[in-house]
């Protein structure tokens, strides 16, 4: 299996067919074959019907928490490559297997997208758009990087990393994490700016409680105290 493309969900049933539509039309000449993993946290809708109607592979995983569903998924991933992206149709899926020729024709082990780049008109707010930018500024300074999106869910990356970066966090400072360990442990990194367009379906971010969550993550990552989602 070459790549396998990672899903959390969670009552997607707004969006988690045009997401599965848009992969395997993208995906669907793709050499080496791919996989979908939706890891769904207790769904009440038509997410899962949906999903594995479409072709993915259902993970049930009831404890909550963003980056617990995508450990998870990486522990059922079966790919050589990773790929990850929101139910909600803000990522383009259909750049996976661009970012993956890009993996492989520079060498890579880790991309990170980058959504602030190239945002699409009204996607987001001033509060959000302020938010993202103290969580950026913030991580760049703690860890000595220079990163344009801190907080971007869509990664392609190849799976023999996790074996060299420490996850800690089951909460949504995941995404950070995982760029911080990329970058702290010298990987073979970029960050490749991406079209981020508006969700369908409800929110579930937090902004207010998220963002205190990342901010303090941070600063207990960089001075090693314990963390605590």
């Amino acid at each position: 299996m070459r790549v396998s493309i990672i899903i959390p969900t969670m009552n997607e049933e707004a969006s988690i067919g045009e997401v599965m539509d848009t992969i395997n039309d993208s995906m669907k000449d793709f050499e080496g074959g791919y996989e979908v993993l939706v890891v769904d946290t207790n769904s009440k809708d038509r997410t899962r019907e949906i999903a594995r109607s479409k072709g993915a592979k259902i993970i049930d995983e009831p404890r909550r928490g963003y980056g617990r569903a995508y450990k998870t998924g990486f522990e059922k991933a079966e790919g050589e490559v990773i790929a990850t992206l929101d139910a909600d149709c803000t990522y383009p899926a259909e750049d996976i297997p661009g970012l993956v020729r890009i993996l492989d024709t520079e060498n890579l082990d880790f991309i990170t997208c980058d959504r602030l780049s190239k945002l699409e008109k009204g996607v987001m707010s001033a509060k959000h758009r302020l938010g993202n930018w103290i969580l950026k500024v913030t991580t760049n300074i703690l860890f000595s990087m220079r990163i344009k999106d801190s907080q971007s869910g869509m990664w392609i990356f190849r799976r023999s990393i996790l074996e060299k970066i420490n996850l800690t966090s089951d909460g949504m400072p995941l995404s950070e994490e995982i760029k911080i360990e990329a970058w702290k442990k010298e990987l073979r990194a970029r960050e490749i700016p991406v079209i981020y367009r508006m969700r369908k379906g409800e929110a579930k971010l937090q902004s207010w409680n998220d963002g205190w969550r990342n901010l303090k993550f941070l600063f207990r990552k960089r001075f090693k105290r314990k963390i605590r989602d």
